[in-house]
């Protein structure tokens, strides 16, 4: 399916100043081209945008006063009124004033750079749609400077009961392949510019110890870590140091997508709202992984260095990691 833009309304324009922002960190975009504490300026692109995560995340970028929102998913209907929403923020905001900044002042969003929101209609899971909707989003915006690779899908089943077309291959095609694709397609103009570029790969905790009834699930994330910290390696190895690359592995999240799993032993499940603040936070810094929530990372540093028997007896009746599945229905 080829990917096709919403057109905006006619009036739409406007941009604001951070309202969540996390004020201890330390710039935006600036004229140099160096990405501080906010994205003020930049293009920024997120897959699956049209809900959930994906959606909080452009609305972040829209907020901190990105230059350009692009917004990419396969569901035409959500996409347009998440669009739709988005630019009703730009417009109500466009008046308003940054934190602590007196009316009318230059830091006020008045006589500011417009955010533009730019709605794609695509399913990340074909390669040619892929490509030419990075095409069509190029032409309009030349390149980006951000790139949130955020869609993904799940399917909580033993491996046995998926299905070669319907499950394992759409899994693969979403969650592994399509963010090497959508990266390949804009990494070169991120190489290219002199500006600060920042790469953002949503994997899981999956993808660092493996469960039942996630096994193609946890394959595609072991891939997109595997890929992703090596892009970041590779980037720095040859002096693009610029474009920085931050790899995310958290464990469950209440969007509805592992409706019916529970957490493992201190490990709760997280809020969206939590999930997209602290990856907003690294992407801005680079850092280079991020785990949430820390048990994450306690766990991988155990498997390691525990023989496979001990780690599956701790694993199971410990931290209880084996049966979160057991009761998952997803969205429904």
């Amino acid at each position: 399916m080829r990917g096709r833009p919403i057109a905006p309304p006619a009036d739409s324009d406007g941009k604001v100043d951070p309202l969540s922002l996390d004020v201890q960190c330390p710039a935006v975009t600036r004229h140099d081209g160096m990405m501080t504490r906010t994205v003020r300026g930049a293009r920024v692109l997120i897959t699956g945008a049209a809900s959930g995560m994906g959606r909080l995340y452009a609305e972040r970028a829209v907020r901190e006063g990105a230059r350009a929102v692009v917004l990419w998913d396969r569901d035409a209907d959500a996409l347009e009124l998440a669009a739709t929403e988005l630019r009703a923020i730009v417009l109500a905001d466009r008046e308003s004033t940054a934190w602590g900044a007196p009316g009318r002042s230059p830091s006020s969003a008045v006589g500011r750079p417009t955010t533009t929101v730019h709605p794609f209609v695509v399913d990340v899971g074909e390669l040619g749609a892929i490509a030419q909707t990075a095409q069509a989003v190029r032409k309009e915006l030349d390149s980006i400077d951000v790139l949130v690779n955020n869609a993904g899908i799940v399917r909580g089943k033993y491996f046995w009961e998926h299905d070669n077309g319907d499950d394992t291959r759409p899994t693969m095609q979403v969650n592994a392949l399509a963010p090497m694709y959508i990266t390949r397609e804009f990494l070169p103009g991120m190489i290219e510019s002199s500006r600060e570029a920042r790469i953002v790969n949503i994997a899981s905790a999956a993808g660092t110890v493996a469960n039942p009834r996630m096994s193609v699930y946890a394959a595609s994330k072991w891939a997109v870590i595997g890929w992703s910290d090596s892009l970041r390696l590779e980037l720095l190895q040859q002096g693009f140091g610029h474009v920085k690359v931050t790899t995310v592995a958290p464990s469950y999240i209440s969007t509805g997508m592992f409706e019916g799993a529970r957490g493992p032993l201190m490990t709760p499940v997280m809020t969206p709202e939590y999930v997209v603040g602290r990856v907003w936070r690294a992407m801005l810094a680079g850092k280079p992984m991020l785990m949430l929530p820390w048990t994450v990372g306690l766990a991988k540093t155990m498997k390691g260095i525990l023989p496979t028997r001990a780690w599956d007896l701790v694993a199971d009746r410990v931290f209880g990691v084996y049966t979160t599945m057991d009761g998952f229905t997803g969205r429904r």
